[in-house]
């Protein structure tokens, strides 16, 4: 299997960010800790802080040989037809993933524009998101 593990908007400063809310990890610690946990996976690590850039690499993954895609879309979750539209046109499967409850936070946050676009979303299980997220997309 190969993924590709994208993180959008603030996601470079996990670990300094708001400890309480989405723990002390690094994002280099998730990376390393999803390296560990699947050794039979090829992994593509991306963050941007731009739309942009994530957009592109949505799109990049449609052409390549990537078979799944674990998605924090940080802030943009909430905001971005733009991302939404771009998982909607790729042919690959995507799992949406916060950090934090975002059901239990703001109300601004209590809707996701992705959400109903990607396999399925995972909120407030912190790193282990990630891990759950990807297990289940070796599972298809």
């Amino acid at each position: 299997m190969h993924a590709l593990i994208l993180n959008g908007p603030n996601l470079n400063l996990l670990g300094m960010r708001e400890p309480e809310l989405y723990g002390d990890d690094t994002l280099a610690d998730v990376e390393k800790g999803l390296r560990a946990a699947f050794p039979e996976v090829r992994f593509t690590f991306a963050q941007s802080n731009h739309e942009g850039a994530l957009i592109d690499a949505l799109q990049d993954a449609g052409s390549q040989d990537i078979n799944g895609i674990v998605f924090n879309p940080g802030g943009y979750t909430h905001t971005s037809v733009a991302l939404r539209d771009a998982i909607a046109a790729v042919r690959v499967p995507v799992v949406e993933v916060h950090l934090s409850n975002i059901y239990a936070r703001e109300d601004f946050r209590h809707r996701s524009l992705l959400a109903p676009v990607c396999e399925g979303q995972i909120s407030g299980l912190g790193v282990d998101g990630y891990h759950l997220a990807l297990r289940y997309l070796m599972s298809r």
